[in-house]
């Protein structure tokens, strides 16, 4: 399974980001796809997960300004960021728990994340 993310960039405080990852690749199903972020220094952190039922999960501090949905014929997951600050500024990775053939057993993919940067 390969995640390719795209969407971040540079953006003033108060502004916005869509992330976007597309799973690809050979695989039987994806159950979770989500988001998460590392700051530098920082460890990795939840920032919003969804089931492939539509259950969503998002981290309790980002409640409100930010978004997950998902697409499961496009096998994709976005993320809408709004009202961002620059503790926000971080690598942004896509997630998707899947398995490649009926049976085998689940793993965790990582895409290769894509930086955001909220400046002051």
């Amino acid at each position: 399974v390969q995640l390719q993310a795209s969407g971040g960039g540079l953006v003033q405080a108060g502004g916005s980001l869509r992330l976007s990852c597309q799973a690809s690749g050979s695989f039987f199903s994806i159950n979770d796809m989500g988001w998460y972020r590392q700051a530098p220094g920082k460890q990795r952190e939840l920032v919003a997960r969804v089931t492939s039922g539509g259950k969503i999960t998002t981290a309790d501090s980002l409640k409100g300004r930010f978004t997950i949905s998902r697409d499961n014929d496009k096998n994709a997951v976005n993320l809408q960021a709004d009202s961002l600050e620059p503790e926000d500024t971080a690598v942004y990775y896509c997630n998707a728990y899947a398995r490649r053939s009926y049976g085998s057993a689940w793993i965790n993919y990582w895409g290769q994340g894509t930086q955001v940067t909220v400046s002051s």
